[in-house]
């Protein structure tokens, strides 16, 4: 079950659709792109992982066969004022351990047939989402509730996400939820994309449009936060925080110039970010910047911003012009 919430994380639904036509489901929140979806010719399962929000999303989802997740006692009194039509499947969803969403896990019983008895519930698959599959926890807590108190035969399980698929395959049950893994990118704190032999789907590409000749003690940028030890080169990269950037990436952080790498010096602006080209004497105006993707892994700018490759790849602004390769 591929997971593309959020505009595939940033890299378009529907060219994603396309990379990933033979999964054998998609999963997202947002209704109005499940319904894209189905338009765009998908006939696959389409879960909606947060489920509806009020009756009046309900014919939809029945009209398009889609799936809804199903974690509260309200959806459940909703799911009862449906009268004929078409029947839909349902992941009823148990809280193990993230407390986010989810029915408590030792409801399980009784949650489990009051809904498998709902005229409209066809099929049902129990699932649950784990709190720290990429730490120091693991899954084994999380697992041993949902075994003791929600496993039932004859349904099916939906437990793991990208980084329990890797380290815990035993978790993977009947449906498996990978998501930042689809876009090469490492959910594990210990192991690069790279080592888990991942490819990056998005590469973030720009050039230099203009050098600067800075003295010792020039600054650069606003709130001069970079001061030049020494007379260098700096090359101005056409990408900001209005193209996706991270505004918080700190002097240092790693840009690709002519495919060496170089840090970055100052603070982001809107449109423009600055490089210290000593490494790269021959750089100039056109040469090629390259800010995450193939050859940068995007897992280490987001180090560099403190934060995670997720929010980079879903930040991508509209503006950002994308080309397709194979």
């Amino acid at each position: 079950m591929a997971v593309v919430k959020a505009n595939a994380y940033g890299h378009g639904l529907l060219r994603v659709a396309r990379a990933l036509a033979d999964t054998d489901a998609f999963a997202l929140l947002e209704l109005d792109d499940a319904v894209r979806l189905r338009d765009a010719g998908y006939r696959q399962r389409i879960l909606l992982l947060e489920g509806f929000f009020s009756a009046a999303e309900l014919p939809e989802i029945m009209h398009h066969g889609f799936t809804t997740m199903v974690h509260a006692r309200e959806q459940v009194q909703l799911l009862k004022t449906q009268r004929g039509g078409k029947k839909i499947d349902v992941f009823l969803k148990f809280n193990t351990g993230m407390n986010r969403l989810g029915f408590p896990a030792g409801d399980a019983a009784n949650v489990i047939e009051e809904v498998k008895a709902l005229p409209c519930v066809d099929k049902i698959v129990l699932a649950t989402h784990f709190s720290d599959a990429e730490g120091v926890s693991g899954i084994d807590w999380q697992m041993r509730e949902f075994d003791d108190h929600v496993a039932r035969p004859g349904f099916g399980r939906s437990l793991a996400n990208s980084a329990a698929m890797l380290r815990f395959p035993e978790a993977r049950g009947d449906w498996v939820r990978p998501g930042i893994m689809l876009y090469g990118a490492s959910p594990l704190e210990e192991a690069t994309a790279l080592k888990l032999g991942l490819r990056p789907v998005m590469t973030l590409k720009s050039e230099i449009i203009a050098i600067q000749q800075l003295k010792a003690g020039d600054t650069v940028g606003y709130g001069s936060l970079f001061s030049a030890d020494r007379d260098m080169r700096i090359g101005i990269v056409a990408c900001g925080y209005a193209d996706g950037y991270p505004r918080h990436a700190y002097n240092g952080a790693p840009v690709l110039i002519e495919g060496i790498r170089v840090p970055m010096a100052g603070r982001v602006s809107m449109d423009m970010l600055c490089v210290d080209l000593t490494n790269v004497p021959h750089a100039s105006v056109g040469s090629p910047a390259l800010l995450w993707g193939d050859g940068l892994p995007i897992e280490e700018v987001a180090a560099a911003a403190g934060t995670v490759s997720y929010e980079l790849m879903c930040a991508l602004a509209r503006r950002v012009p994308v080309s397709e390769t194979d």
